[in-house]
């Protein structure tokens, strides 16, 4: 099940200030009057408490309003995060990753509608992106930007091409070493060096050819055949971008292991 924390988000935050105005532009009045007459009439201190004490819905909406308005700015419009579920990013991303993503270097958007309100860069070739895939429009991925708008794609016996040129690629190892199974490899999208993972036995979707429509991206995961990406379910429109992974901050295995900071630092 989808869980749609922005809508969450956005509804406590409004429930807590309509419940707070409310309180403040009538109930507070009402109890503060009381109050007075209480006093007027020798009510002791504790009955005086007791008669002034905010309702325990607007105890609540005082105490946790602006940390949950503070937490959605953040979340909106600087930094989400995210924990890596699969292995479609090995090597660069391991699963149980947490990483930050960037809500404004692709340009700000307003949550839930997610109408953008101030442009900023574009997405490059090798950015790692956060995005909603057009088969899964609620559900996040996380892939390799590999083609902007009007570039031609190539993709040929595990080599890609981009516009007509090969990427430059350089092989780190063949793992494991007794017997070999995957190759590790460098490759080169534009001033991004980052490392990708081939299957040797397996032919993932080979000897491709595409063009990027305007305004979408192809992506594909570091682990390049062990991926769903725009191989299988198409270009992704610039509407559904969320932000540009920057940094690993954590990693956990699971409930039973121990938070490791080990893999912590910028995302290449």
């Amino acid at each position: 099940m989808d869980i749609n924390f922005p809508l969450i988000m956005v509804v406590a935050v409004f429930a807590g200030a309509i419940i707070w105005a409310i309180d403040a532009f009538f109930l507070a009045r009402k109890r503060m009057q009381r109050v007075a007459d209480a006093k007027a009439s020798g009510a002791s201190e504790e009955q005086l408490f007791k008669l002034g004490r905010d309702p325990v819905p607007v105890e609540y909406a005082k105490s946790f309003t602006p940390v949950l308005a503070i937490v959605l700015v953040v979340r909106s419009f600087m930094f989400e995060p995210f924990q890596i579920p699969s292995t479609s990013m090995v090597p660069t991303l391991q699963v149980g990753d947490f990483i930050l993503v960037s809500k404004y270097d692709y340009g700000l958007r307003l949550p839930v509608v997610r109408t953008k309100i101030w442009d900023n860069a574009d997405p490059q070739r090798g950015d790692v992106m956060v995005f909603f895939p057009p088969h899964k429009p609620k559900t996040y991925f996380i892939k390799r930007v590999i083609g902007v708008p009007g570039d031609v794609i190539e993709y040929r016996n595990k080599v890609l091409y981009i516009n007509g040129e090969a990427v430059e690629q350089t092989l780190l190892a063949r793992l494991p070493v007794a017997s070999p199974q995957y190759s590790l490899l460098e490759e080169t999208l534009g001033d991004v060096s980052h490392e990708i993972r081939t299957v040797d036995a397996r032919r993932f979707r080979d000897n491709f050819r595409v063009e990027v429509r305007p305004e979408h991206y192809f992506m594909m995961g570091d682990n390049r055949d062990n991926s769903s990406d725009s191989r299988v379910w198409g270009q992704v429109h610039e509407s559904a971008i969320v932000g540009k992974a920057v940094a690993v901050w954590m990693h956990w295995d699971d409930f039973f292991s121990l938070p490791s900071f080990s893999r912590a630092g910028a995302i290449e």
